[in-house]
């Protein structure tokens, strides 16, 4: 491998000064090679010694070529690279969109990845390097090949990564760095902006004991979860901590904290390889997103290689993986999550040269995530994991971010217990009857008329789940599968947030608990908005059901976001406990519906199916979505939230965006 990695560097390093290949691909080729040496250089030289200056502008230098106008002018544009090569413009652009994973492989001395990169580029300048220019199928081929050349190989560091902590890349800078020297930023590899340099920042000036404070909430959460799911972790070894870069010093205390229970830390990036990934969702710690319409015009780059055959490929070097690793899945005890939040919303541009998934494809792309899903839980046991989530905002949330950096602590910290006993109110009400009415008002045409399962022993069983702060913090909601049958209406919100992407005036129409029309207003053009929804909401499923029905009591969030003015920025999870939210998907209990959970009061809930899901003891493959969104009313666009009875009586839990139940006073209290 070594003599790959010498050779190749050797032959990338003589391409700047070459002219063989003809105009305008050499363009490419000498700029791609500029690109490719800068990351050798870093993949022979440790770096040591550079000052926190030259380690910041080596940083920009790696990104500059797609951030801001520079965009304009990328081969990871797919315009660009289509207005410049024309027929061609789309496979170079997903060769560019690879080629950027040498960045990572360099930062973590990986020699077979640095080499296999280099050999690709390599491979599609030789083809070039010719007296005639290749047909587009001959470059196509090559991609191909390489995709599923190597799928096997990706996709068992993939696993490996996500389950061995003897793989401490990361958790080895965490943990030995001196976090008060902010050049460690740059050793992880990762774009660094002004926020994850901020967040670092903002955490150095806060005591050790706030800190401890802060990963505690988050460790406690994850133990909680493991103690209220009934499942026991002293079966587990393992956690993986996901983070935004700039966490570090919570981070660091969060892994003492998780090494007391006799878990140990395993930490891995977002995957840079499109084999090993789906849409633009970053899954593993990452750094900062320099160009979202960069990450969203390559999110469905897979369209070139995914087929039935590489389907199956996929599928069994998943399997192998999973099989090679089964003892360390077996002792994984599942993710705790540190979300940020704050950057300004993204609304994305639509680019007819991205690559896109056709229709068959999108079939196999749904049929790849359900047969993934059943491999994973074949080694992860579903009721045998648990997680935790939370999150923080990064300073380009606006001037106020260290008030609301404070804010969102004291909203973490809630009393849980006071919170318990006032949605334990909601839910004796909600478990009187089979349907619940929600209205928007003024400009909010939310018309929904939700059924919810018959219990047939109300004294030991309830439909809602009863969520304090564990494994979803912070506290503040009740939720609930419901009936498919009977649920129906129209969904709208004129403003949200979701999968980090804005929609505007977004409206979903329900028959039989399931999506059977939707449109939004963030584009002119219909269609464009109605594939928005479908590439980024419904991920082409034909119909997507109702999974979730929920009411978020968290008022305190609510006031500080309007406060602040950060509604629009602020994540589903902070989001979906500020008023009624319905998810569209999987149900809560995906994978794990026959578990058995109960709340506080010893109930079980037992609305953890619905008719999908249920499909499951017949056929798995027709039971699952693989996707769960979660969509909000604000409590200033609702109208009501009504129980009707038997009798056709109404009592009401929410009118004119207040808590009116007896009992619920207290969530009123932070509108005063």
């Amino acid at each position: 491998m070594i003599e790959r990695y010498e050779l190749a560097k050797m032959r990338v390093s003589q391409i700047p000064g070459e002219q063989a290949v003809a105009q305008p691909y050499l363009d490419f080729f000498q700029k791609a090679a500029d690109f490719l040496i800068k990351t050798i250089q870093i993949m022979d030289d440790k770096g040591d010694g550079l000052s926190f200056e030259a380690l910041k502008e080596r940083n920009r230098m790696l990104y500059q070529d797609i951030s801001g106008d520079n965009y304009n002018v990328s081969y990871g544009n797919p315009s660009y690279a289509k207005k410049m090569l024309g027929e061609y413009g789309r496979d170079f652009t997903f060769l560019y969109g690879e080629l950027r994973g040498a960045i990572v492989y360099a930062h973590e001395k990986d020699l077979w990845e640095m080499t296999v990169a280099l050999e690709l580029f390599l491979e599609v300048y030789s083809a070039f390097d010719q007296e005639e220019i290749p047909e587009e199928k001959v470059v196509r081929r090559i991609l191909y090949s390489y995709v599923n050349d190597y799928c096997q190989d990706m996709m068992e560091h993939h696993v490996r990564s996500s389950l061995d902590p003897e793989m401490d890349f990361a958790v080895k800078i965490i943990m030995e760095a001196d976090l008060s020297d902010l050049s460690y930023l740059y050793r992880f590899g990762e774009y660094i902006s002004e926020n994850e340099l901020g967040s670092a920042r903002f955490l150095n000036t806060l005591p050790q004991e706030e800190i401890d404070a802060m990963a505690r909430t988050y460790t406690e959460g994850y133990r909680i979860g493991f103690i209220n799911g009934r499942k026991d972790i002293t079966k587990k070894k393992t956690v993986n901590i996901r983070y935004n870069l700039g966490f570090e010093r919570m981070v660091r205390s969060a892994i003492l904290q998780f090494r007391k229970m006799g878990l140990e830390p395993v930490i891995y990036r977002h995957t840079p390889h499109v084999a090993c990934k789906r849409g633009s969702s970053r899954i593993g710690y990452t750094g900062g997103v320099i160009n979202p319409q960069y990450d969203y015009d390559h999110r469905q780059d897979y369209a070139l290689f995914l087929d039935g055959e590489y389907l199956q490929k996929r599928l069994r070097a998943l399997q192998n993986a999973y099989e090679q690793y089964k003892d360390l899945a077996a002792v994984h005890g599942g993710p705790a999550v540190i979300e940020t939040f704050g950057e300004a919303p993204f609304s994305p541009e639509s680019k007819p040269e991205a690559w896109s998934l056709s229709e068959a494809q999108h079939k196999l792309d749904l049929e790849l995530t359900n047969e993934s899903g059943q491999i994973v839980n074949r080694y992860i046991h579903g009721d045998e994991r648990s997680f935790t989530i939370i999150a923080y905002p990064v300073p380009e949330i606006g001037t106020d971010y260290p008030d609301i950096f404070r804010e969102i602590v004291k909203i973490n910290t809630l009393d849980y217990q006071a919170y318990q006993k006032v949605q334990q109110k909601i839910i004796d009400t909600l478990d009187t009857c089979e349907w619940v009415e929600i209205k928007g008002k003024g400009d909010n045409e939310t018309d929904l008329l939700i059924h919810l399962h018959k219990l047939t022993d109300p004294k030991t069983q309830t439909n809602f789940e009863n969520c304090v702060a564990d494994v979803n913090i912070p506290v503040g909601e009740v939720f609930t599968s419901p009936v498919l049958a009977g649920t129906g209406g129209i969904l709208h919100v004129t403003k949200v947030y979701l999968n980090g992407l804005q929609f505007r005036d977004l409206k979903l129409v329900f028959d039989c608990g399931q999506v059977i029309d939707y449109t939004c207003s963030n584009f002119e053009n219909e269609e464009d908005n109605r594939k928005y929804i479908e590439d980024n909401i419904l991920f082409h499923h034909p119909k997507l059901a109702m999974g979730e029905f929920a009411i978020g009591t968290n008022t305190t969030a609510y006031v500080a976001a309007r406060k602040y003015g950060i509604e629009d920025k602020l994540p589903i999870l902070i989001a979906e406990k500020m008023g009624p939210h319905f998810a569209v998907g999987d149900t809560c209990y995906s994978w794990a519906e026959d578990t058995p959970v109960y709340n506080p009061d010893g109930k079980e809930i037992i609305a953890r199916d619905n008719e999908i899901s249920e499909m499951r003891k017949d056929d798995v493959s027709l039971a699952y979505y693989g996707c769960h969104t979660d969509i909000t009313i604000p409590y200033e666009e609702l109208g009501s939230i009504r129980v009707i009875q038997d009798d056709g009586d109404m009592v009401s839990i929410i009118e004119d965006g207040r808590f009116v139940l007896e009992g619920t006073e207290m969530l009123n209290e932070p509108f005063h």
